[in-house]
């Protein structure tokens, strides 16, 4: 069952994040937000080193290894459900400085939906290193946007190498500069191995940092989370070993592939946890409007009927519930992801319900404070830039929405779109 008394050491450890993001992400906040592209190496080498030290080594949820003799169902999974309140609490701090924590990020989190064992352990050991190093995945491009079945970048097996040779062009690719150029990162790129078989034929290849042919051509200059590279890598005739594919190389016209499930599978841990991030770029704006309202003397009167509030309590209090509604949304999503059940729609729900709450709570919280909230004088105006990004990346508003409607009406993709 799900339980709303948040475990002890996700307790702890959220005591330990919040003096993070108040001493290391807030005061700098503004800094790295007027200074793009400069990267904050203060923070990432002491997020690295925190993490090696309580043995987290990235942002990918890793399994507890079972000691001998211990019962299997001893203590519940947590893993999805630390990540979402560790993110949510860095988001609160910064969200640009959030993006830039060392990990292995979505590209992580790709090899763990789509991986071998033996591929986790190959590619993932490297985020347990000495050095940060960062991962990223590499989907969206010029011409598809967020119509996956439309990719172009092609992977053709070179017999005599037994290699794949990645020809294409990737855009907005989160953390793309630091996984190839900074770090001895990786970026997990998706291309077809047969342009004919539409979706069947999406695969998931592994491209290593410093790999020939592989170039950051451009970094995107942003509305906002200016302190995380937002990259495009063209591919021109880059070679990966075959054992880089994540997963089978046979391809089955099958109106649902593997394919493109490991993909989806891959949105479906991801997208609960950019919710607990939009959560918390949204609680650091009613928080703070709180603040601003309660020194100019406005105080929220809780427990009075609604026709005797202002305007602006009642405001206040429906920001409030549209939060908690959201952030319950995240927590089922991620409580089933930690227990295995499939989560799509309850994964998809959170990040709409998220993207929309955001980004009505961060603009009315500008609105309310009239001229200080659109100064650059308080965070109130970043936090509003920052949260439009929470409705667009891991699958806009308008794809989560068609997911979730596929669910409820037993609609496939073919008969919604």
């Amino acid at each position: 069952m799900i339980e709303f008394e948040i475990p002890k050491p996700i307790v702890m450890n959220n005591t330990a994040l919040e003096t993070v993001a108040i001493n290391m992400m807030r005061p700098v906040s503004r800094y790295f937000d007027e200074h793009e592209h400069e990267i904050p190496w203060d923070y990432i080498n002491f997020m690295h080193m925190a993490m090696r030290a309580t043995g987290a080594g990235s942002l990918a949820p890793t399994e507890r290894k079972k000691k001998e003799g211990e019962e299997e169902k001893e203590r519940p999974r947590l893993g999805y459900q630390s990540l979402a309140h560790m993110l949510e609490m860095l988001a609160w701090g910064d969200c640009g400085m959030y993006l830039v924590t060392p990990g292995g990020g979505l590209g992580a989190a790709a090899v763990e939906a789509a991986g071998t064992p033996e591929q986790k352990e190959k590619f993932l050991k490297r985020f347990r290193g000495e050095k940060p190093v960062f991962g990223a995945m590499a989907m969206t491009e010029p011409q598809a946007g967020s119509d996956t079945s439309a990719i172009r970048t092609t992977a053709v097996l070179d017999p005599a190498t037994n290699e794949w040779i990645l020809n294409g062009e990737k855009i907005f690719v989160t953390a793309g500069h630091k996984s190839l150029c900074e770090s001895d990162g990786l970026v997990v790129v998706w291309a077809t191995i047969d342009p004919s078989a539409g979706r069947a034929g999406m695969r998931a290849f592994v491209v290593e940092a410093r790999t020939p042919g592989v170039t950051v051509s451009k970094l995107e200059h942003k509305l906002g989370i200016r302190a995380s590279d937002t990259a495009s890598v063209v591919l021109q005739d880059a070679r990966v070993p075959f054992d880089h594919l994540l997963g089978s190389a046979e391809v089955v016209r099958e109106p649902t592939t593997k394919g493109f499930k490991g993909a989806m599978a891959t949105f479906d841990a991801t997208r609960p946890l950019v919710a607990a991030t939009a959560i918390g770029v949204a609680r650091a704006a009613l928080e703070m409007l709180k603040e601003m309202l309660a020194k100019q003397g406005v105080t929220i009167r809780y427990g009075l009927p609604r026709q005797k509030l202002t305007t602006v309590e009642r405001e206040v209090i429906d920001m409030e519930a549209m939060l908690r509604s959201a952030w319950l949304l995240v927590i089922k999503s991620v409580w089933m992801a930690d227990n295995r059940l499939p989560n799509s729609k309850e994964a998809s729900m959170a990040k709409l319900r998220a993207g929309d709450v955001v980004t009505k709570i961060t603009q009315r919280a500008v609105e309310l404070m009239g001229p200080l909230g659109y100064s650059r004088e308080y965070l109130l105006e970043k936090w509003f830039r920052d949260a439009k990004i929470s409705d667009i990346y891991e699958g806009t508003g308008q794809i989560n929405r068609l997911i979730v409607a596929r669910h409820v009406l037993g609609y496939t993709g073919r008969d919604l779109r």
